[in-house]
């Protein structure tokens, strides 16, 4: 597997997200849901509508299994808006993959997940190397700006130090961070 970036920039998230937008809410889904949740590219394709929908509408969590157990994921309010957007516009049964393609019933292939995501960043100016990996390690790159502890994110990924965590989120280690700490009470 090649080494991919973070996507650091929010102007180049923002831009991506646009540029998908035009193109399917399918693929804006599956890049939000990425860099949102932090999901290994294999989990995120698996997801079935019924993992992320019941008979109240979307869940709060989506649970997964592991090797280490279940693990929890918020659905935040960005995946839940794009999560509504796409499935009014579909016919879903909960045995459906989110993911769809066109094509079949089955899961879009990793390899087209990656020619989505690749070719949305170039269309956008992004460089670097960018594939499904990125929306993962965007995912521990903003995290990590917004003040989630880096034994959070350790235990996301299965790191076994903060330094791993660091370099494959791309943070330098010399890089001076400032954390708001706003309780706001």
């Amino acid at each position: 597997m090649e080494y991919v970036d973070p996507i650091k920039d929010i102007e180049s998230i923002n831009a991506i997200k646009e540029m998908l937008k035009k193109q399917s809410q399918r693929d804006l889904l599956l890049f939000v849901f990425g860099i949102n949740t932090g999901i290994r590219v294999s989990d995120l394709l698996s997801l079935k509508v019924g993992d992320i929908r019941d008979q109240n509408g979307i869940k709060e969590f989506l649970y997964l299994q592991d090797s280490n157990g279940q693990k929890a994921y918020y659905i935040n309010n960005r995946i839940h808006l794009e999560l509504e957007a796409y499935l009014k516009d579909h016919d879903f049964k909960e045995e459906d993959f989110l993911f769809k393609s066109k094509k079949n019933d089955q899961a879009i292939t990793r390899q087209q997940a990656y020619r989505i995501i690749h070719n949305a960043a170039k269309e956008v100016g992004i460089p670097g190397k960018i594939g499904m990996h990125t929306l993962r390690k965007t995912f521990g790159y903003h995290a990590y700006r917004k003040g989630i502890a880096i034994s959070i994110l350790m235990e996301t990924y299965h790191h076994h130090s903060p330094s791993e965590t660091l370099k494959y989120i791309g943070i330098n280690k010399g890089e001076k961070r400032l954390v708001k700490v706003d309780v706001n009470l």
